[in-house]
Parts: structure tokens; sequence; C-alpha cells
């Protein structure tokens, strides 16, 4: 029987990551650069959400906020606009603020050099 590594390592992840986590992980990254560099609060990004048979839930911490995603089984625009929203949800915007850092924040997913 095949295990894990041996899996992960033939999808060119190298370390026991899925490709999913990889891009799970490279996805938060460019959203929060993108976050940062219009003054807002980056959340935390993790994946699964702790609640079963939910898509994404926020929870806040003091000034904080963690943002959970489920990544495995589902579309990958599906995944990245639950991270995109989580941003404007965590820092509580307005609704024009709001659409104004969606378009941001999914320039930065698309093309993350283009976004900065």
């Amino acid at each position: 029987m095949e295990r894990r590594d041996d899996r992960s390592r033939r999808a060119g992840t190298g370390r026991g990551e899925s490709p999913g986590a990889i891009r799970f992980a490279e996805a938060a990254r460019s959203i929060g650069r993108a976050a940062r560099l219009r003054g807002l609060e980056v959340p935390t990004f993790r994946s699964p959400p702790g609640l079963e048979g939910v898509q994404r839930t926020i929870r806040r911490r003091g000034a904080s906020a963690t943002v959970s995603v489920v990544v495995r089984g589902r579309p990958w625009g599906a995944v990245l606009a639950d991270m995109v929203e989580g941003v404007a949800v965590a820092n509580q915007l307005d609704s024009r603020r709001a659409d104004t850092v969606r378009a941001a924040l999914w320039l930065a997913v698309d093309e993350p050099a283009l976004a900065a």
C-alpha cells in the first residue's frame, strides 16, 4: 500500500503536504500581502473549519480573526471566494470599502505581481 508521503512527493510537494494545502498557503500569503498593503488586519487562514457541515467559519479573538475554509472537495474558486470574503468580514468593512477591497484581493490571487 502506498504511503501518503509517497503520493505527495509524486505530486511535486516533496514535504508531505497535499497540493491543495500548498495552493491554500500561497493564496493566503497573496491575499494577506494585498490586504496589508491596504491597511487591513490580515486574519489567520486555516483549513478545515472546526465545525462539521460548514464551508467557512470566522472566529474573533480580541482584535484578531481566524478564517477557516474547507478546501478538500470544493471548486478552487469557492475556496478563494471564502478567503476574500473572510478578509472583508474580519475587518468589518462598509459595503463601498468592501467592494474595493474584494476587487484588489481578487487581483492579488489572479495576478499576484500586479496587486502590489
